[in-house]
């Protein structure tokens, strides 16, 4: 058996910011305006920076560790970073909507079926599911320890306050209030934990999309608003949790662990949802913006943009 790779102790010192940057200009880095450089490695910080670092360096064993191609300046790798910062931006634009849209989905499905406390109801879910932990999560998340009425609990939504103030029973509000308090990650849970296909095929149907697809598709928004949400880069990630791609956007998703099938999940859920939300260009404008970015990079071809399917032209 081959042999385990030994542990050793972590010694590595803290360099100051000229140390840092001094690093990066000996690795071969071209800073012309080094006040400019230090402001942003004092702002961004050189181990968050020197992730976009990596493209504009050599993939070369016989060559010391990152060193940079020539002429590589250190506008480059900043325009990069950037770019993936509003990348970031426009995408959690297009989840923002997608989110509401999905809780809403959900709640007024389930609430015409079964009555606004359906969630309450432990049979509506698959008996592997976890049902109390959901109500757990529900009880946190609308701080119901201080149910109170006379208790103003400071953290709590105004609207989640005036029911506990006025009502004593269900304990917890109703669907539609429960819906503004909760995760896209726990709707998408909800959501595949259903027990009636009939339920889940209900609550997609003004999506162009099966059920099962659909739960692919949550799952993966839900990870890719926790990217955004911890500023992890988006612009040349392999994605680790996928959609689904159904046959009819194979030509358009894959391969599914590209940015650019996440910006066609992102597209085709915004057609049904806000068909005049312009994403698709903003998209378009952004890597306009930042020539210098290869689309390749994120799964698109250079022409990219002429494919009727963007609705671009």
């Amino acid at each position: 058996m081959p042999e385990k790779h030994k542990k050793t102790q972590f010694d590595k010192p803290a360099l100051t910011l000229d140390q840092q940057l001094d690093r990066l200009i000996e690795r071969g880095l071209e800073v012309p305006d080094r006040e400019k450089a230090l402001h942003y490695l004092r702002f961004i910080g050189y181990y968050r920076l020197s992730g976009y670092t990596l493209p504009f360096q050599h993939n070369d064993p016989t060559l010391p560790a990152h060193t940079f191609r020539d002429g590589v300046a250190f506008d480059a790798v900043l325009d990069l970073y950037i770019f993936d910062r509003e990348l970031r931006l426009l995408v959690m634009d297009a989840i923002e909507r997608i989110e509401v849209a999905v809780r809403v989905a959900i709640s007024n499905t389930m609430s015409e079926r079964y009555g606004p406390h359906w969630y309450l109801d432990k049979t509506l879910f698959r008996k592997q599911y976890r049902h109390d932990k959901l109500l757990d999560e529900i009880r946190a998340q609308t701080r119901h320890s201080a149910q109170d009425g006379t208790v103003q609990h400071k953290k709590r939504e105004t609207f989640i306050q005036h029911y506990f103030k006025k009502y004593h029973t269900p304990e917890l509000p109703p669907s539609w209030m429960v819906a503004e308090v909760l995760s896209i990650g726990t709707w998408s849970i909800v959501y595949s934990n259903l027990e009636k296909r009939s339920d889940r095929k209900a609550i997609c149907a003004p999506f162009p999309l099966s059920p099962w697809t659909f739960h692919s598709w949550l799952h993966a928004i839900a990870y890719l608003r926790n990217l955004c949400a911890h500023h992890s880069r988006l612009w040349n990630r392999r994605f680790t949790i996928t959609p689904e791609v159904p046959k009819e956007y194979k030509p358009h998703m894959s391969p599914n662990m590209t940015f650019r099938a996440q910006a066609a999940m992102l597209h085709i859920l915004l057609n049904v949802i806000a068909p005049d939300s312009r994403w698709q260009h903003r998209l378009y404008e952004l890597l306009q913006k930042h020539p210098d970015v290869p689309p390749g990079k994120m799964g698109f071809a250079d022409d990219w943009q002429r494919d009727p399917f963007w609705g671009l032209a």
